[in-house]
């Protein structure tokens, strides 16, 4: 980087020295808490159109009967729309590792300030204590896909089958238990090594002025961290023990994402990569266009690898590339868009942005249960999948606004 360049940049990122640990906690960012709402109502949305894509699997005999696709697909309905699997697949590339990227954001700020021991106690209250509830409340929410078998005979046999599963589906929860482990390793290497995140932050500093290279290094790192773990295990493939599912070959590609989140908040919330007047917001376009074209390109690649082929390996590491390639691109148009347009406070967002970990909690059940009553109306499969969406997010929101008036749960959502 050039001496001109250098001068050019915000203090912060000229010279990124570490921070006292009684450096105050960071101002709120309103493009990346508007970010992390909308990123939940995608959440919503994935779950609410699952039942009405194309692709899903037939209705299971019983819950204990191999493969498990109710877990992921608790209510099959016979309206089907393509639309719904185009939004499905756009979202599986990227909102989860977008998720753990702006989860990392803030880590090594409260690191700093905190300190390891004090930062897993805050963990373990806002996501250890939230994963429990949901993991116990999860029967309730999968109770519908019992009652779509063929073989269901009231609580007794539910109960029956549930407890032959050898492990207890929690749903969406897994992304709780998940991001609590990466906050312990990172606390941990806080304590080993105390200034990791002031490198991972030199790094990013470069994003500033240059995002693409950033943009490389994540691509780089995460093909590392990806294509050979869904060589191994591919990429359907879900390890469990008990409540703690996670998508084999992804853990480690969401790490790095959670990692490069906490290098880029080294900074702060509105240096280097989310500055306003940053490059990467101001090219919002050149990246919704291309993450367009890497999606479409992924999307093709994909479908190309399920055929048959003299040389099927070659085609899995295309998919997996190409996968890698679209979760980043997609990730940098959304963090251009959120940086470059949410600026100004909005009521409804604000609010929105005060539920989003709620709704996020407590939505599954919500959309399972309205998917399991619109089973029957004649209706096509748009206006369910919208239905449930709409029903969903006010359910979810309405439930977390009242369960957040209570003292002790507001501490924790």
């Amino acid at each position: 980087m050039s001496t001109v360049e250098r001068d050019s940049l915000p203090s912060e990122v000229q010279g990124l020295r570490p921070v006292p640990t009684s450096t105050p906690a960071l101002q709120y960012n309103v493009g990346i808490g508007y970010l992390r709402a909308f990123i939940t109502i995608l959440v919503v949305a994935h779950h609410a159109v699952l039942a009405y894509c194309p692709f899903v699997p037939p209705t299971p005999a019983t819950l204990v009967a191999q493969p498990r696709f109710w877990m992921a697909f608790p209510v099959i309905d016979t309206a089907r729309w393509s639309g719904f699997g185009l939004l499905v697949g756009f979202n599986d590339t990227f909102f989860m590792s977008l998720m753990f990227f702006l989860s990392g954001l803030f880590v090594w700020k409260s690191l700093q300030r905190k300190g390891s021991r004090a930062f897993i106690r805050d963990r373990g209250a806002r996501l250890g204590i939230p994963f429990a509830v949901a993991v116990l409340i999860a029967p309730l929410a999968y109770y519908p896909a019992y009652l779509t078998t063929g073989s269901h005979s009231g609580l007794a046999g539910f109960w029956h089958q549930w407890f032959s599963l050898g492990n207890w589906p929690a749903g969406p929860a897994w992304f709780i238990w998940v991001l609590l482990a990466f906050d312990c390793m990172a606390a941990a290497l806080f304590l080993v090594l105390p200034k990791w995140g002031v490198a991972l932050g030199r790094m990013s500093a470069v994003a500033y002025r240059r995002p693409i290279f950033f943009f490389g290094l994540l691509i780089a790192v995460s093909a590392l961290a990806y294509i050979p773990t869904a060589l191994l295990f591919t990429a359907f493939n879900w390890a469990s023990c008990g409540p703690f599912f996670f998508q084999t070959s992804r853990i480690v590609h969401y790490f790095v994402y959670f990692l490069l989140g906490a290098g880029v908040g080294a900074l702060g919330a509105e240096k280097g990569l989310l500055a306003p007047d940053g490059k990467l917001a101001r090219r919002w376009v050149l990246w919704t266009v291309a993450a367009l074209v890497a999606f479409g390109i992924a999307a093709s690649v994909t479908f190309a690898a399920f055929a048959p082929h003299s040389s099927p390996r070659l085609w899995e590491v295309l998919a997996d590339s190409s996968f890698v390639l679209s979760c980043g691109t997609s990730c940098f148009a959304f963090l251009a868009l959120f940086v470059r347009f949410a600026r100004r406070r909005a009521r409804i967002w604000d609010s929105l942005t005060a539920n989003a970990y709620g709704i996020y909690l407590v939505h599954y059940g919500f959309v399972i249960w309205l998917q399991y009553a619109l089973l029957k109306a004649s209706l096509p499969a748009i206006a369910k999948g919208s239905l449930v969406l709409l029903g969903a997010v006010l359910l979810s929101w309405g439930t977390t606004a009242v369960l957040r008036r209570i003292p002790a749960v507001a501490r924790i959502i």
